[in-house]
């Protein structure tokens, strides 16, 4: 099967963004934590399992967003670039979780805080990561020069960013072998370049889907059950 990501002009606004592995994903989550930067290590999980966007992890992603009390079992995602909202289920029919790592981090983070954004900086006063210069502009450049400054720490790709683990989840998508509706369910895209007509996502489409991911890599050792 062809990955319907593979040639889909993943490029930031003059250049194509590098597409980060699994195994990169791991090494900069554990040199993140190690460095005292737990939250940079979950945001780069978020754009991995939830392939969003800096603005959406970082400057809209609420803590009522992420399993409140009327819908304790999803989290609502939203894009800022399409206006797009979604419920993502956070667990399948039989009660598993589909995003056990993930929610582990979440789950302590919402146990901490009553409300405002999910993740923040992990010293001093616990601001935001991105600074607003312009109302409804976020800034990230601080958020980016301490993620190189984790890549580097790592010895990863210097030519990697924050953005990178966002397309090596759509990269994952497609290797997974997801069929066309549990693609768009897993992007959130109404259309694909290479998948034009419209499809309707279901959260059972996003759960299944998500497992035939974390099937991949299981399959290819990078992840134990």
């Amino acid at each position: 099967m062809v990955n319907p990501f593979a040639k889909m002009g993943l490029r930031s606004s003059d250049r194509e963004t590098p597409t980060a592995s699994y195994d990169e994903l791991i090494a900069f989550r554990a040199k993140a934590v190690e460095l005292g930067l737990s939250s940079l290590a979950t945001a780069a999980l978020i754009g991995w399992e939830w392939l969003q966007r800096e603005t959406d992890i970082f400057a809209t992603f609420d803590v009522s967003h992420y399993r409140p009390k009327d819908r304790p079992d999803m989290v609502r995602i939203i894009d800022e670039k399409t206006g797009a909202e979604s419920w993502v289920p956070l667990f399948d029919d039989a009660d598993a979780a589909l995003y056990p790592e993930l929610m582990a981090e979440l789950d302590a983070i919402k146990r901490e805080r009553i409300g405002g954004l999910m993740l923040v900086r992990d010293w001093g006063k616990r601001g935001p990561w991105p600074t607003w210069p312009k109302p409804d502009m976020p800034d990230f450049t601080h958020m980016s020069r301490k993620v190189k400054e984790i890549i580097r720490a790592t010895g990863l790709r210097d030519e990697l960013s924050f953005t990178s683990f966002r397309h090596g989840g759509l990269t994952e998508t497609g290797d997974a072998e997801l069929n066309d509706r549990e693609i768009l369910a897993q992007s959130r895209h109404t259309t694909v370049k290479v998948l034009p007509r419209y499809l309707k996502r279901t959260t059972k489409q996003i759960a299944t889907g998500t497992k035939k991911r974390r099937a991949t890599r299981t399959k290819d050792g990078l992840l134990s059950e």
